[in-house]
Parts: structure tokens; sequence; C-alpha cells
């Protein structure tokens, strides 16, 4: 991605968000061109494997709750561009009315019972395979957050932003490492350790994680 092309995220009074400055230098290279094709290739696969287990969701989710579907959420990726990340919904409808971004915590009350299952193996992301495919997320990558909550965390961790100088992924080390219970300290520190020590390799390992978090359920909130 050229730097002309990246569409960085502004705050409501038209003043860009400070973390955009403090990201760092992009992570580029025949390394992540290589990532790219593996993203491609396994993401096909992932999402052919994904429709009829998505189609079943669906319908719970509509039995079960009221609201659409799937649930879109502006989220920060690569060098500070934003976009749309598509998950299955697990929350109530309007959960966040009255309390504007919130980090989700165990056990939270605004999660719907279908969704705690989803949450617990990680079905509610299935979706962002066709995130991968649109090249604004990866396999293996730092969670993609809220523009919002970078910039809070930012303030709070200087090495945050880092995080930002590789693509976002649907899984990670540091969800690999922590789940859903990780604190944001802890997941920047996780987040930049994997862009320090990025491989192929590493992002196999990754993925073989996910799935022993997936039947185990560990840290699922």
């Amino acid at each position: 991605m050229h730097e002309a092309e990246i569409n960085q995220p502004t705050a409501n009074d038209g003043h860009k968000y400070e973390f955009i400055g403090r990201i760092g230098v992009p992570v580029t290279g025949w390394r992540m061109d290589l990532k790219r094709f593996f993203d491609l290739t396994v993401g096909l696969f992932g999402l052919a494997l994904s429709v009829p287990i998505m189609i079943v969701f669906s319908i719970l989710i509509k039995m079960t709750s009221e609201g659409p579907v799937f649930y879109k959420q502006e989220r920060v990726g690569w060098m500070g561009t934003t976009f749309d990340v598509i998950k299955l919904r697990s929350m109530y409808q309007d959960a966040e009315a009255q309390t504007g971004a919130v980090w989700a915590q165990k056990n939270d009350p605004r999660v719907t019972p279908i969704g705690r299952l989803m949450r617990k193996t990680r079905i509610d992301e299935l979706p962002q395979f066709w995130n991968v495919l649109k090249g604004e997320m990866s396999l293996v990558g730092p969670r993609p957050e809220r523009p919002e909550l970078t910039e809070k965390f930012s303030a709070q961790y200087h090495e945050f932003p880092k995080r930002l100088r590789t693509i976002p992924g649907i899984t990670g080390y540091a969800q690999i490492n922590g789940g859903y219970d990780i604190t944001p300290k802890a997941k920047c520190q996780f987040d930049n350790h994997y862009i320090e020590h990025f491989s192929i390799w590493f992002d196999i390992k990754m993925l073989v994680g996910t799935v022993k978090v997936i039947f185990s359920g560990d840290g699922a909130r």
C-alpha cells in the first residue's frame, strides 16, 4: 500500500488521533508478500469451510435475539487505516448505546447466550475471512482495536501504537497467550513481540495454537 493511499482515522473535531504519529516504520518486504500469499490461500479455504457453520449460527442468532446477524464495527488497521471488521453478532442489539466503546470483560452481560458459545469457540470471528481476502486483515497478527480505544491505550502505554506497523489478524500471539482476559498492556507486549519475530512458521504455529484454544475454550469472555 502506498503512503498516499492511507486513509488516516480522524476524531470528530477533524483532528487526527495522536497515536497516528507514534506508529513507527511499517513492516514491509518479501516476507509480507509471502504472508499475503499464505493469507489468500488459507483464507479461501477457511471461508469455504466456514459458510455452513455461519449459516447455522445465523439462524440461531435470528431465533434467539433481535437485530442483524452480522455486525460491523470500525477498527484501526495497518499504519492507522480504518476499516469495518465483520463478525457474527454476539451481543444484544445496541449493547453500547449508553456506554460507548467498552473493553470487553469476562462474563460480559452484553453478550447473548448464543454469543457466549460463539465467543468461546471463536465462531463469531469467522466472517473475518472476508476481511482477509480484501486485504484488510491477515490470518495472524495483532487484533485490531477501535480508534477511540487505540487512542486511550496509546496514551497509557507508549508502545501500543507500534502494534499498527503490520496488518491486523483474526488471531494472534496475544490471543494464544492471554485470550480475551488479556490486559491492554500485556496485549501490547505480546503483539510487538510477534512483529519483531514474525515468520510464516510463526504464523502456522499461531494457527495451530488457535485451534487448541477453540477446543479448550480458554480465554472466552
